[in-house]
């Protein structure tokens, strides 16, 4: 199958370095990270972990929905897909990334609304991303435009 690479490049101490991010595969951008950053209220133009993990998850939702939407008759419009994921402290000194949650608002046809409902909590159950996050808490709030 597929293998998709990024790259990251560090230099110094948790707390007074920092790094780049490089999208390696799709050499779409680089981006840079930094632990204060991270945790920071205000992440000031610099991502986290956390941040390419919530668009990772989004945008596979969507795909997700979208296909699974097809094979229940219906066609997905437009959706309009946020992913929040939230970092805490884990108790050991860590970090813990302890839940997501997805908010979806759609514009379908061809399905109703119990099935748009029950498709949506069936992608979110499937995508690729929600897998590899399995023991994370992961909430669904879904609407029809």
């Amino acid at each position: 199958m597929t293998t998709r690479t990024a790259r990251t490049a560090w230099n110094g101490s948790l707390q007074d370095g920092s790094g780049q991010v490089e999208l390696t595969s799709s050499k779409v951008g680089t981006f840079s990270v930094s632990f204060p950053r991270r945790v920071a209220d205000s992440p000031e133009g610099v991502t986290s972990p956390e941040e390419l993990i919530a668009a990772a998850h989004s945008s596979c939702f969507a795909m997700q929905l979208s296909g699974l939407l097809g094979k229940e008759g219906g066609t997905l419009q437009s959706a309009e897909v946020q992913a929040d994921v939230s970092v805490n402290p884990d108790g050991e000194g860590g970090l813990v990334i302890d839940s997501i949650r997805l908010t979806l608002t759609a514009e379908v046809d061809g399905v109703d609304e119990q099935t748009f409902l029950a498709t949506a909590e069936k992608a979110k159950q499937t995508c690729p991303v929600s897998k590899a996050l399995a023991g994370t808490t992961i909430t669904l709030d879904a609407s029809l435009a």
